[in-house]
């Protein structure tokens, strides 16, 4: 089923705007780290100029509307340059009889490929097989939904090995990102 492309973002990308952010519980933070930005524009036909002076604060809260508009004009950009305007939601979340998330995947399909963002298992469940399973039906899907690759990253610290023994190949790598650790990314060709 294809959904708006807006209700896609929400639903599927977020996790990519906000993954890294970290933040001090309750606490607002904001400081200029730049000056105010000067920048010479001309309208066509016309010899006018604006000049724009914009200062630039960073801070570590981030308004969901802000971030929405952010990713929903990034995400028309794409869709303009790339004529793919469909993405849908690759996920499957289990749950214990309790309602406690036990395992889950969660990612995107669009534009011929697949993305996994997260692939999680409860440290009782690990080894049983559930993450092979997650990882299988979400390939499978994606290859009925048409694309031809998954890609995805993980850390040095979390599951290499368990993606190249499902025949994940690394092409590319990070390092220090966190400190003392290095962060992989992950193609495999369906």
């Amino acid at each position: 089923m294809s959904i708006p492309l807006l209700a896609w973002a929400a639903a599927s990308l977020y996790p990519l705007v906000v993954r890294h952010r970290y933040r001090l519980a309750g606490v607002a933070r904001a400081r200029r780290i730049a000056p105010p930005i000067r920048t010479t524009s001309t309208r066509v036909g016309s010899s006018a100029r604006a000049v724009v002076r914009l200062p630039i604060d960073i801070s570590d809260v981030t308004s969901p509307v802000d971030a929405a508009a952010l990713r929903d004009a990034l995400l028309q950009f794409n869709c303009q340059v790339t004529g793919h305007r469909h993405g849908r939601s690759l996920a499957s979340f289990l749950r214990n009889d309790g309602d406690t998330l036990i395992a889950g995947i969660d990612g995107y399909t669009w534009g011929g490929y697949a993305r996994i963002d997260y692939l999680w298992v409860s440290e009782r469940y690990r080894g049983s097989g559930l993450g092979s399973r997650l990882l299988a039906a979400a390939e499978d899907e994606a290859r009925a939904r048409g694309c031809t690759s998954v890609v995805l990253d993980t850390y040095s610290f979390q599951a290499p090995e368990f993606y190249r023994q499902r025949h994940y190949v690394e092409v590319g790598v990070t390092k220090d990102t966190p400190e003392g650790h290095t962060q992989m990314l992950f193609q495999k060709e369906l």
